[in-house]
C-alpha cells in the first residue's frame, strides 16, 4: 500500500461514510439550468491539454463529497488553490476557473459545498435555488468540508498545502472571507464580490464584517460600483473593521461593473474588470506565498 493510500485511508476512517445524507453524490454537466442560455461568444473554456483534470470524491464526516480537482499532470506537488462556487455550484463555469488555475500550476479544487442540501444545477431559477437550497446550507458546514477538501488535496501526494489560497465567486466570495478566518493554513485569499454584511442566523452567525478581526491571511476583495446587492457603503464597512482589526486587507471596486463581472458565461461579464481581477488575483497569491 502506497504513502497515498495510506492516507485516504486514515482519512476515510475518521469519517463516517454515510451517502443518506450526501444528496448530489456527483457534479453537474455543462452550466446550472438557471443561468440559461449560455452568452456563447463571451464564454472562456480551457482545455485540458497538460493536465489532470476531473471528478474526485472527498470524504467528510458525512459521506463523500463531489469536487473538482485540476492540475498540472507532471510534477508536483503543487501550490493548492481551493475554489468556491458561485450560488449555482460546481458547474462548468467553476470547473473552468480550476483549469485555468491549473495552468498556471496551481492544484485546484472545487468541493460541491451545497451536497446534503441537493441539486441546484437542475433548479429553475435563483429564488428556487436560495429557497430550496442555499438557506438550508450552514456555515459550519461548510468550513467542515472546506477542511475536509484540504485534507484531501494534502493526501493525494500533489498538493502542497503549506502554500495554500483560497478565491471564490458571489456565495463563494462570501465564503471566501469566513474560511481566511477559520483556518489558520491559509496564505492568502481572493473574494469575488462577495456580501459583507447581513442578517445573522442559526445557519451564519457571522458575515465577515463580523470577522475581520479573526482573519488568518491576507484578502484581496474584488468588487463591482455597480453591484446592486453590495453597496459600496458595505465595502467601505469592511474596509475600516479590517483597518481597525491591523488586517492585511485590499479592495479593489471597478465602478460600472455589475455583480458576477468574472462571470463570462453570463450578460454581466465585463472583459475589462474581470481580466484586471484575474491577474490581480495571480500577483496576490505570489505576493503571499501560494506560488
Amino acid at each position: 500500500m502506497t504513502a497515498f493510500d495510506a492516507d485516504l485511508r486514515s482519512l476515510a476512517a475518521q469519517t463516517t461514510l454515510s451517502r443518506r445524507t450526501v444528496i448530489a453524490t456527483s457534479l453537474a454537466t455543462g452550466f446550472a439550468m438557471a443561468v440559461q442560455p449560455v452568452a456563447a461568444q463571451s464564454t472562456i473554456t480551457t482545455d485540458t491539454n497538460g493536465l489532470t483534470a476531473g471528478e474526485v470524491k472527498i470524504p467528510t464526516r458525512d459521506g463523500a463529497i463531489p469536487a473538482y480537482r485540476a492540475m498540472p499532470a507532471e510534477g508536483g506537488p503543487f501550490p493548492t488553490i481551493l475554489v468556491v462556487q458561485e450560488i449555482f455550484g460546481v458547474h462548468e463555469h467553476i470547473k473552468d476557473v480550476c483549469r485555468r488555475l491549473a495552468k498556471l500550476g496551481y492544484f485546484a479544487l472545487a468541493p460541491e459545498l451545497y451536497a446534503r442540501q441537493g441539486d441546484v444545477s437542475r433548479l429553475a431559477n435563483i429564488q428556487q435555488i436560495v429557497s430550496e437550497v442555499v438557506s438550508k446550507v450552514p456555515d459550519a458546514q461548510v468550513m467542515s468540508d472546506l477542511d475536509a477538501a484540504v485534507a484531501f488535496a494534502k493526501a493525494t501526494g500533489k498538493a502542497d498545502t503549506t502554500r495554500l489560497g483560497i478565491t471564490g465567486f458571489c456565495w463563494g466570495g462570501r465564503i471566501t472571507w469566513l474560511y481566511a478566518a477559520h483556518n489558520p493554513g491559509v496564505k492568502a485569499g481572493v473574494a469575488w464580490y462577495g456580501r459583507l454584511v447581513g442578517d445573522a442566523s442559526d445557519l451564519m452567525p457571522k458575515n465577515p464584517v463580523d470577522v475581520a478581526a479573526d482573519l488568518k491571511a491576507p484578502v484581496l476583495g474584488l468588487y463591482g460600483g455597480a453591484d446592486q446587492g453590495i453597496p459600496v457603503a458595505t465595502i467601505d464597512r469592511m474596509k475600516e473593521a479590517c483597518r481597525a482589526a491591523g488586517k492585511t486587507c485590499d479592495f479593489v471596486v471597478y465602478p460600472e461593473a455589475p455583480h458576477a463581472f468574472h462571470a463570462d458565461y453570463r450578460p454581466s461579464y465585463r472583459a475589462e474588470p474581470a481580466q484586471d481581477g484575474w491577474k490581480r488575483l495571480q500577483d496576490w497569491f505570489r505576493q503571499h506565498g501560494v506560488a
